[in-house]
């Protein structure tokens, strides 16, 4: 069990991180999510001008609110567009959750100037939509987005509550929202904090149980199950898109043999030895993910030809930094088997790719090993 300051430590920390492509894949359908319900809330307010006119608000009151209200919907829609676009963008959650804190902000600024000051601090029903924006940032995975979310609900409360305070001409009570106190406004600005911290853990709960279901616990690489959820993703989206993506499929050479000479804990060292010694390699757009035993797949968003090349620069890497058992044993060679497959020429979705570079690693591995296979009969 780790302590409140463990996890305060460790939510610090991971506020350095970049969330990676799965959590990103997540926060993106969580941000969908969000999308379509502000556009349903949206519609919803259309019928708040409607029942202030029918209640017996004044006419220029229920219009002027009737314009605000389309002006979020017609918002609320283009925000949905872009979390409907099929490359994800990865500025949107932020700017979304920004949009829905000021919108807040907006409707109680709104209520001050059609009606009494009052309504700006104490409308509690408006007023806790700060906390909805809040928790709601808790869809799109990403600890920093709901951080700026919070500190920017706390920072617009309060130029509101010194905004009325200021411009105030007349003592702040009102018979339908009461008085405005020091004390209320300080301990609705202590719960948005509150909320925030709160939202904050969750977030990164949340995120450390994705990446702990996700990842190797050895090499620290993505797993079978994100091979499985997420790069059949990928394909489609660069088939859709017209790009050209390669798959790998590796395979350490000989590598039961370490394990039956020098036991089980060298062989764990000397695959987290190749991985880093490939890791290095690579760039952030070419996941390597462990499918099991000492076999991994690689995504190259580039044509066969020059995956074939890049994956030949891996392939004498790993050849040229032998692994080092204890200081008095003598060093190991390790090399690597490979098979290429590429979309849309070899297939279109993941299975077909993976069959086609089995193939092609079965062939690399009869031609005598250490060797990468990219086209059929090489």
């Amino acid at each position: 069990m780790s302590t409140l300051r463990e996890t305060l430590e460790d939510l610090a920390s991971a506020l350095r991180e970049r969330p990676d492509d799965l959590l990103l894949e997540i926060g993106a359908g969580g941000e969908l999510l969000v999308a379509r319900l502000r556009v349903f809330v949206a519609c919803l307010l259309m019928l708040l001008p409607a029942l202030n006119w029918l209640a017996g608000g004044s006419l220029d009151e229920s219009l002027a609110g009737l314009a605000g209200a389309v002006g979020v919907l017609l918002l609320s829609v283009a925000w949905l567009r872009l979390a409907l676009r099929s490359r994800r963008l990865d500025w949107l959650p932020m700017f979304s959750s920004c949009f829905d804190v000021t919108l807040v902000s907006g409707v109680l600024a709104l209520l001050g100037l059609w009606g009494s000051p009052v309504a700006t601090l104490n409308s509690t029903v408006v007023w806790s939509c700060y906390l909805l924006a809040i928790f709601a940032t808790a869809m799109r995975h990403d600890l920093r987005v709901t951080l700026v979310a919070g500190l920017l609900a706390l920072l617009q409360s309060a130029l509101l509550w010194l905004w009325v305070v200021a411009t105030a001409d007349e003592p702040l009570v009102s018979a339908e929202y009461g008085s405005v106190s020091t004390s209320t406004q300080l301990q609705r600005l202590m719960l948005l904090a509150v909320a925030t911290l709160v939202a904050a853990v969750i977030v990164f709960r949340a995120q450390r149980l994705t990446q702990w279901s996700s990842t190797d616990g050895l090499t620290g690489l993505p797993n079978r199950s994100f091979l499985n959820s997420q790069v059949p993703t990928k394909v489609e989206s660069a088939r859709r898109e017209g790009r050209t993506l390669s798959l790998a499929l590796v395979d350490l050479d000989n590598f039961r043999h370490i394990n039956a000479e020098l036991g089980h804990l060298a062989g764990d060292r000397a695959l987290r030895h190749a991985v880093a010694v490939i890791r290095r390699e690579l760039g952030r757009e070419e996941p390597m993910i462990r499918v099991g035993g000492e076999e991994f797949v690689l995504l190259l968003p580039l044509p066969v030809g020059a995956a074939w090349e890049r994956m030949e620069v891996l392939r004498r890497k790993l050849e040229a930094a032998p692994f080092m058992p204890e200081p008095d044993v003598e060093p190991r060679r390790l090399t690597l088997s490979a098979g290429l497959a590429c979309c849309p020429q070899d297939a279109n979705d993941l299975s077909g790719l993976m069959k086609r570079a089995d193939e092609r690693l079965r062939a690399a591995k009869a031609a005598g090993r250490n060797r990468v296979v990219a086209r059929d009969g090489e």
